[in-house]
């Protein structure tokens, strides 16, 4: 017997969310954005009038402006966010405890177990759930229904807003092959470019390539992404609380002002690597590459990485990674807009000690020694607040600057 997984999308979340502070402007295009007095000057959110006049999540104001002059701009307010997709994932638990979150909008449901309870029709079951939304609420959301989490978030984006679409074993080759191989999970735009230059556009394009081929343009991501295409994906939903370790950790900042010269390119590094560090400790973890992404103030991005030598949760290793990535990929004075850091390659802590390469640059009691000294930093800030202690360098006029942006 196949599984019956719904996927849950809240339909323009943000901007829904404040429409309901604003009712008289809901037949006006509305977008949710960041400070632009803080260069956070980005499209977060926007609603269906403002999505039809092209207006794009990620996009700078100033380009969502071009395509629509009269967009209405709303601060985000994540506290709000947060509330109600507690509130929305209250509903769904009424209906199954399988309830897995992706994002803050979205969700999983298994009802395989508990769909006789509710007059085993899916498609009622999605309608009922619609229903609940929209009445509760004040919000809608679009319901994909299918025997597994893929083709179910494939559903869930083919009739938007407020629509249910049931994929089967039946329909789903002439649902789901025609779309773009860039609307399954997974595929971004790297791969969905590699996948274009040797003719596999559409998702049934990827179920009938050679696996061969895949593997060898996209390594074992080419494998799973075929298996996904081709139905065959077979991943539990998860409840809250019980998801997977992290595959990598990372944090990113748009600066105040665009960064310019070596002392506060370190600066921004060294507090975004502290970040990443201190969360790579809290999941337990410890990265064996760094990845950096730079963008430019014409919104230019240039990715970079490299291993780290051995495993490590030490910021100052990070951000020497990180530092030595930007001096090798951009030009030396040029502005940065914005910085993130990854850290990628992850190990649980207690399966790294085996693995210090003992060429890398400090040794290992030296990188022991930091550890525990940041160790003890972690534990004053849980005790005392986040502020309570940081390392002088991050105390310098520079990073006392820029620190004033938001992480």
């Amino acid at each position: 017997m196949d599984r019956i997984i719904l996927h849950c999308d809240l339909n323009s979340f943000y901007a829904s969310v404040e429409l309901l502070s604003y009712p008289h402007l809901r037949e006006l295009p509305v977008a949710v954005c960041g400070d632009p007095s803080a260069r956070h000057g980005v499209i977060l959110a926007k609603n269906e009038l403002a999505k039809a006049l092209g207006v794009r999540t990620g996009e700078a104001i100033w380009q969502a402006r071009g395509k629509a002059p009269k967009l209405v701009l709303l601060a985000a307010h994540y506290d709000k966010y947060r509330y109600y997709s507690e509130l929305a994932g209250e509903i769904y638990r009424r209906y199954t405890d399988l309830v897995e979150p992706f994002g803050i909008d979205e969700s999983w449901l298994d009802v395989t177990g508990t769909i006789h309870l509710f007059g085993g029709d899916p498609k009622v079951l999605a309608d009922r759930l619609r229903e609940d939304m929209k009445r509760e609420l004040g919000l809608t959301i679009s319901v994909g229904v299918s025997f597994n989490k893929v083709f179910a978030k494939l559903g869930s984006d083919y009739k938007k807003p407020d629509g249910v679409t049931v994929i089967t074993r039946e329909n789903y080759r002439t649902l789901v092959w025609p779309l773009p191989a860039s609307d399954l999970l997974f595929v971004g735009r790297a791969s969905a470019e590699v996948l274009a230059k040797h003719r596999i556009r559409t998702i049934g394009d990827l179920a009938a390539a050679d696996r061969e081929e895949l593997l060898r343009l996209l390594g074992k991501a080419g494998g799973q992404l075929q298996d996904y295409a081709a139905g065959n994906e077979h991943s539990p939903v998860r409840p809250a609380g019980t998801e997977p370790r992290p595959k990598s950790v990372g944090n990113g900042l748009t600066f105040r002002r665009d960064l310019r010269g070596d002392e506060e390119v370190r600066a921004g590094v060294r507090m975004l690597a502290e970040r990443v560090a201190v969360r790579l400790r809290r999941h337990g973890m410890k990265c064996t590459t760094v990845q950096v992404s730079l963008r430019s103030p014409e919104l230019k991005d240039v990715n970079r990485q490299k291993g780290t030598g051995g495993p490590t949760n030490v910021s100052r290793e990070i951000a020497r990674c990180a530092t030595e990535l930007i001096g090798d990929s951009w030009s030396r004075g040029a502005p940065i807009r914005a910085i993130t850091i990854t850290a990628a390659g992850l190990l649980p802590e207690d399966e790294a000690g085996d693995q210090i390469d003992l060429f890398a640059p400090g040794s290992t009691e030296k990188r022991e020694k930091q550890e525990k000294l940041e160790r003890t930093m972690d534990r004053l800030r849980d005790r005392y607040g986040r502020q309570a202690v940081r390392f002088a360098s991050n105390q310098t006029r520079v990073a006392r600057e820029i620190r004033g942006s938001r992480m």
